[in-house]
């Protein structure tokens, strides 16, 4: 089968105007970023419509090294769907710089199940990642000048500095420095670091703001540090949210591309699921229930972290109300949570696979905490069995839940549309019933965590660090207790060991520091050693990349 990037390049691409035209978007609202790009301004999204439309989340069991395929499948219900006749359309996030040149190598979908121009999408787009690396350093800059421009004067000194710089690459060495070195007019030395650019209170920001006014808003709310009378110092004490909007206008506005078979998508927005929300911008996902009748978007990672924030945090504030989830599952997957070994998780392993159940089960139990009905899609691969498939089906079906295969992948939207036939069946004779919350607004930050992690994860006891105990303290002063909470840990297993795969129990989960995104209007709980700056594998994906010819080689 040929690589991803060579399917892509296979395509014959619709101008983009085209692609408005289809789904009844103005053409002459849309700003185009060439011949195949175009943004779309969100005065255009249509609250009485989001209403009439379907919203389907997909999610997946706890990833492992073997991949999962949660956009493939994203994609390919969007394909099989309008195979049946269906007007849907897929809403995502952006790749981020750093993955596509570290590990994962692209995040465009795969095989005949992709967003195109795809070598756009995984690398500069339309600038959205650097817009908000801009805005975020420009942030960091202006408080380091107010810092030194006001040495010495009262009332203007800061005991904790909480904001840091961000940078759209993997890079283990950026973690912890120090800036300010060697002369006086070089700065104040400070102790500082970097993070990825999806971890940035920015892109939460940007992917939760209703339009550019309630951004600049939200950037006025950020919370720099604490002065020594503990008291917040925020943006909007500096007079700066203004401009940092500036730097984000065009940002805020979603991404229109197009599929492998020329429907539409919407890519916009990137947090990463392990150390921030996981979820495509509201105004992507709302504008995509604008013009389609259909709409699927996906959350970060396992259930456990994309779909629990997506209900919790952006179904919450945005409104929103799911009218079904899929759960992505592969035999590779299910053999390694069952305890079979990498190297041979591709051979045919009925014991290793109902061992993995475990996993898939715990995932199905949460989600339907939050009253959703359920499909669980199978992600097909060339090795798999029919004996194994007909298992993970049998057990979907004694669990009460709809099971399908999926092939998009190898097939496009013609391997999908068993999974498109049976969403729209569920969606018509079983939708889910309004989403319950796994915690209230009023109830306390400790008491959120202690939900999501005891009911959700399975933990046993949660233990907070003293500098957690001390964030809580601060965020009790600043009467932010009713923002919900994001956790971020890792995303290979449901507690804080990225090794402990199947369901772990028994365990402890330690929050070791307390984040206040207090513009984005959450609290990020730090739960074990996760890195807001993830580091480079021996071995990254950018050393397959090439440009040959005036064409870009390695990306997939």
């Amino acid at each position: 089968m040929q690589t991803d990037i060579e399917i892509a390049r296979g395509i014959a691409l619709e101008k983009i105007k085209k692609i408005a035209q289809e789904i009844h978007i103005p053409v002459d609202e849309i700003m185009n970023y060439g011949k195949y790009i175009a943004k779309v301004p969100v005065n255009l999204i249509d609250e009485e419509k989001i209403k009439e439309h379907k919203l389907i989340l997909v999610t997946a069991i706890t990833p492992t090294k073997a991949g999962i395929g949660k956009t493939t499948v994203s994609i390919g219900l969007a394909l099989g769907l309008g195979k049946i006749g269906k007007k849907a359309i897929v809403a995502l996030r952006e790749p981020s710089l750093g993955p596509c040149f570290g590990m994962k190598g692209g995040a465009a979908g795969g095989g005949y199940a992709q967003v195109l121009p795809m070598e756009n999408i995984n690398l500069h787009f339309t600038g959205d990642f650097h817009a908000v690396t801009s805005a975020h350093n420009m942030i960091t800059a202006l408080l380091d000048n107010y810092l030194y421009q006001n040495q010495g004067l009262c009332d203007v000194g800061l005991k904790e500095i909480l904001w840091k710089r961000v940078l759209d690459v993997n890079d283990r060495s950026l973690r912890k420095l120090v800036t300010g070195l060697g002369t006086y007019t070089n700065g104040i030395p400070t102790e500082t670091g970097f993070d990825i650019t999806p971890a940035s209170e920015i892109m939460a920001i940007l992917c939760l703001s209703k339009d550019i006014d309630d951004l600049k808003r939200r950037v006025g709310e950020i919370v720099l540090g604490f002065d020594f009378k503990d008291r917040p110092l925020k943006i909007k004490d500096l007079k700066i949210e203004g401009a940092i909007a500036v730097l984000l206008k065009d940002a805020i506005h979603p991404n229109l591309v197009q599929t492998t078979e020329n429907t539409a998508a919407f890519i916009h927005g990137g947090p990463f699921a392990n150390i921030a929300h996981g979820c495509n911008s509201i105004v992507a996902t709302k504008m995509a229930l604008t013009f389609g009748d259909y709409v699927i978007t996906e959350a970060g990672f396992g259930a456990d972290l994309g779909a629990e924030k997506f209900f919790n945090i952006k179904c919450r504030k945005a409104g929103l109300q799911p009218t079904l989830t899929v759960i992505v599952t592969t035999s590779q997957g299910l053999k390694m949570h069952g305890g079979i070994a990498l190297e041979n998780i591709k051979e045919p392993n009925p014991e290793g696979l109902q061992k993995g159940f475990a996993n898939l089960d715990k995932h199905i139990e949460n989600i339907k905490r939050f009253g959703q009905s359920i499909i669980v899609t199978f992600n097909r691969y060339a090795f798999d069995t029919e004996a194994e498939i007909a298992l993970v089906g049998a057990h979907c079906r004694e669990m009460g839940v709809g099971f399908a295969v999926n092939n998009a992948f190898a097939e496009g939207g013609s391997g999908a549309v068993d999974l498109a036939e049976s969403v729209v069946e569920m969606i018509e004779k079983n939708p889910s019933a309004p989403l319950r919350f796994t915690y209230e607004e009023k109830d306390d930050i400790k008491t959120k965590i202690e939900k999501i992690a005891l009911n959700i994860y399975g933990a046993d006891s949660i233990q907070f660090s003293d500098q957690a105990e001390k964030m809580l303290r601060h965020l009790k002063q600043m009467a932010v207790e009713h923002f919900p909470v994001c956790i971020a840990k890792t995303q290979f297993s449901f507690s804080s060991n990225p090794k402990g795969y199947g369901v772990e129990k028994g365990f402890k989960l330690k929050i070791n520091d307390i984040v206040i995104n207090n513009g984005a209007e959450f609290i990020v709980a730090i739960a074990g050693e996760i890195m807001r700056m993830p580091g480079l594998p021996k071995y990254p994906n950018a050393v397959n990349m090439d440009i040959v010819g005036g064409r870009i080689e390695g990306l997939s």
